[in-house]
């Protein structure tokens, strides 16, 4: 009977030692997939950037900080999960493409002038993705993958960018309105884009021109309004005296 009990006693601590290993490696490989989820989010997140930097004047040293990105996700992958199919490739295939961008990045030429495009939708994508970017940015040198000097150099570039698309932005609307003759709205549309320059830390050659521009169409619109009220005081002003010939004429006999 001892023996019996003993047996049974094994087989219950064998069927918890099995059960507690397997919940383990359940565990184990829950994580393991997380984690490579996490890092294909990474790799999916970054090849949309990429395609939307079609929007935006062209820039080599973004387009190389992602494509490392991208390659270094894929390696984390491939460490975490190397049975994924057609992972070695991919590795491959991202290295040429990290290799192709960094000779761009190297030989790069003056930076392109930007033109706001007339659609709005496309006007909120650039943003969007501006936005994107810097955070990736700021990720990027917070994992020690990007330095400082050139984390702050591009971050800087993306901020102009979406500063000038900001002001643009604003002072075509102005200039709609002011050709509508809606002066009141022109003037709104100008001050806050002045607004916008002025409280923008950086201040570069671009925001002085604009700057001079907006107060140029400010002054326009002061003489306007200020001619507008002059020409209504004088209506107003003749309309009464109509009205007091009218009331004084001689009065016509019947």
């Amino acid at each position: 009977m001892g023996i019996i009990i003993g047996l049974v006693i094994a087989l219950v601590v064998i069927v918890v030692v099995v059960n507690a290993i397997q919940q383990h490696k359940e565990k184990q490989e829950k994580e393991r997939r997380a984690k490579a989820a996490k890092q294909k989010a990474v790799i999916d997140e970054t090849e949309e950037l990429i395609l939307n930097l079609t929007h935006l004047p062209s820039n080599p040293k973004i387009v190389e900080i992602m494509n490392r990105r991208s390659l270094n996700a894929c390696k984390a992958m491939s460490k975490i999960m190397p049975e994924v199919k057609g992972i070695k490739n991919r590795i491959q295939e991202m290295e040429s493409r990290l290799s192709a961008s960094e000779e761009l990045s190297n030989n790069a030429g003056a930076d392109e002038v930007f033109v706001l495009p007339d659609n709005e939708q496309q006007l909120v994508v650039i943003l969007q993705t501006i936005k994107k970017l810097r955070l990736m940015l700021k990720a990027e040198q917070t994992k020690g993958v990007l330095d400082a000097p050139t984390y702050m150099h591009e971050d800087q570039k993306l901020d102009v960018l979406q500063l000038r698309i900001s002001v643009e932005s604003l002072f075509k609307r102005g200039m709609q309105a002011y050709n509508k003759e809606m002066l009141g709205s022109a003037r709104q549309y100008f001050e806050k884009a002045l607004q916008t320059l002025t409280e923008h830390p950086l201040q570069t050659d671009y925001s002085h021109q604009k700057r001079e521009e907006i107060e140029a169409q400010l002054e326009e619109i002061t003489l306007a309004l200020k001619s507008s009220n002059a020409k209504d005081a004088e209506k107003k002003a003749k309309a009464e005296e109509d009205d007091l010939d009218m009331l004084f004429q001689p009065k016509k006999k019947w």
